[in-house]
């Protein structure tokens, strides 16, 4: 009769040894927020719920929801047009996602801001013939308008292909079956298609939502008055600037938390009836 084998477990020194450093960088990190005077920790909840603040934080949400409606509703349009069977619908959307995701967010808001210097007046009426109604362009693009024109357009870039992709991930054996039972193509895509194809839209949807919350930063090269834009007004008159900085990253954190936990409700919703390993 042969010995019984003697089990020994693996020893993992290099796991031992990477806890080690992650808890000494996170003891110095605990000391230093403590210790260190120049943060000014009394400065920072002074700030955190003030009026203005809590304005800038108000617009820098109604910004990021405007322009993450626009970019989902624009991004399923543009999707369905670059998976069209038409070549000039499929190649506009083409060429919308190419020059909306070649080229950067703050160029697009500076742009539609000082559009009234290509395009002084804008108006309504007949192509190449008389204009019934014109505004001056100043006037209508506000910095607001400016703001959800840029991130929205450019948004819609990017959910184009995320709906592309999430439509793709059905099996087109399906489509092919609500065809043969007559349904249309905008029923099929509404009834069968969209719902299957959000288990894919959805986690980079979220992120891209996450994503929108601060990229609304950018605005303040357009003097649209959100969180950072509150910040940079406070900190420029009290040079308290690392405080006031804190505030916003601390905002920032807490709605990215919500926005993130959100999100995986969503995401178990959409899951429903699938099979994770």
């Amino acid at each position: 009769m042969s010995n019984p084998i003697q089990a020994v477990p693996v020893r993992h020194p290099g796991r031992w040894l990477a806890a080690a450093v992650i808890l000494v960088l996170a003891a110095m990190l605990a000391h230093t927020l403590v210790t260190n005077e120049n943060f000014h920790w009394d400065v920072v909840g002074r700030y955190l719920t003030t009026d203005s603040i809590l304005n800038g934080l108000k617009n820098t949400l109604i910004l990021t929801a405007l322009s993450m409606a626009i970019g989902i509703v624009g991004g399923i349009g543009l999707a369905v047009m670059r998976l069209s069977a038409n070549p000039l619908m499929s190649w506009t959307a083409a060429g919308y996602i190419w020059l909306f995701r070649g080229t950067p967010v703050i160029t697009q808001l500076l742009f539609w801001f000082y559009l009234g210097a290509l395009f002084p007046r804008l108006g309504l009426g007949i192509p190449f013939g008389p204009t019934f109604v014109s505004v001056d362009t100043n006037s209508l693009i506000a910095p607001f308008t400016a703001a959800l024109l840029g991130l929205g357009l450019n948004e819609a870039a990017y959910m184009a292909e995320i709906v592309r992709g999430g439509i793709l991930s059905v099996e087109h054996g399906q489509t092919e079956a609500a065809e043969a039972l007559g349904m249309t193509r905008a029923r099929i895509l509404r009834r069968i298609v969209l719902p299957q194809a959000m288990r894919v839209i959805i986690p980079p949807t979220g992120n891209e939502t996450i994503s929108m919350l601060k990229t609304t930063s950018l605005v303040v090269v357009i003097a649209y008055f959100e969180l950072m834009t509150a910040v940079q007004q406070i900190y420029s008159r009290n040079f308290q600037t690392i405080p006031l900085l804190i505030v916003a990253a601390i905002w920032y954190l807490l709605l990215t938390s919500v926005l993130t936990l959100i999100q995986g409700r969503i995401e178990k919703r959409f899951a429903r009836g699938t099979v994770t390993r």
